[in-house]
């Protein structure tokens, strides 16, 4: 059997991991909210102010899950740990961006394309941990969690032991976040089924439009 481990919520006022709020949101700050949670938590990987908010959104959720399952990378092979993405947006946040640099600036921003592509994000995560297993990013109308369940199952099935896996919901102010540690043979946690995905995710927005 399989189980959720380890799971993180990033909103756009909240960074919660397990369901506990580690940060809240300081709307008076000059920093993004992405990089107020990166300097809470004194994370270090400079790259970080480089990336895509879609890239941060991933990069943050899966420091914060490995911080709180410590140790979980060391148990598996790198190429054991599979990850498995989707969103409804792809990488639109980036286009919009890209887009406004060419319009107003006379020139496309060259460090934006680099992020008009929704997988990237899976790239940063892989050269961070040294991962090396199978990985896909998928474009979807809603949060499907018998999508996650299924193609998740795939992936165990053929040599992977754990998976992160969620949906990044990033649209300009709008974040729906959730990312989850699927694991093969934990000592505890929830088993992975649609049922408790859609529990734990609660993105209420994305399910219903």
């Amino acid at each position: 059997m399989s189980f959720i481990t380890t799971y993180c919520h990033l909103s756009a006022d909240q960074c919660l991991v397990n369901g506990e709020v580690v940060c809240k949101r300081e709307r008076s700050s000059a920093d993004s909210w992405f990089k107020q949670i990166y300097k809470e938590q004194e994370f270090v990987y400079p790259k970080f102010y480089k990336m895509d908010a879609l890239s941060q959104a991933g990069f943050l959720a899966s420091e914060l899950i490995k911080r709180a399952n410590q140790g979980f990378a060391s148990r598996y092979k790198d190429d054991e740990i599979a990850m498995l993405f989707a969103n409804q947006s792809s990488s639109a946040d980036s286009d919009l961006r890209f887009k406004h640099s060419y319009e107003h600036n006379g020139a496309p921003s060259p460090s934006l394309f680099v992020y008009t592509l929704p997988n990237i994000v899976l790239g940063e995560i892989a050269i961070i941990n040294k991962w090396y297993g199978e990985n896909m990013f998928a474009v979807l109308p809603k949060f499907a969690p018998g999508f996650f369940v299924d193609y998740g199952r795939i992936l165990l099935s053929t040599g992977a032991k754990a998976i992160l896996c969620g949906w990044l919901g990033i649209l300009g102010d709008n974040i729906e976040v959730f990312v989850c540690l699927i694991e093969n043979e934990p000592d505890s946690g929830l088993d992975f089924n649609s049922e408790n995905l859609l529990e734990l995710a609660r993105f209420q927005s994305v399910i219903t439009n």
